[in-house]
């Protein structure tokens, strides 16, 4: 599914854009993951576009690409509290993982 829509708000993990009846957080660390199915968020109860990714053990782990959130039930307040969780989250992983990386 292209999603070239127009982005609202962007951080250096994720993009909020403007959907018809949706703003649809997208994880940019997901990038290039096919979507295997589309099913409701057990943490955010939204509809999820999910992959699945393999750990070094081979086991597989859906996850989520980007999220569809109502128009009619949240606004871009509530959904950019969600994206820069998303983006504090990542951003620890990555100093933790990498400490002699900077921006």
């Amino acid at each position: 599914m292209s999603l070239d829509l127009p982005v609202l708000q962007t951080g250096s993990f994720y993009f909020i854009k403007d959907g018809v009846g949706n703003f649809i957080l997208e994880d940019k660390t997901k990038r290039g993951l096919t979507v295997k199915e589309t099913s409701i968020d057990e943490k955010l109860h939204v509809t999820a576009d999910k992959g699945m990714i393999h750990d070094m053990d081979g086991i597989g782990h859906w996850v989520a690409i980007r999220w569809y959130f109502p128009k009619t039930q949240f606004n871009l307040v509530k959904i950019s509290e969600y994206a820069e969780a998303m983006e504090k989250k990542y951003t620890e992983l990555r100093e933790l993982t990498c400490p002699d990386d900077s921006d």
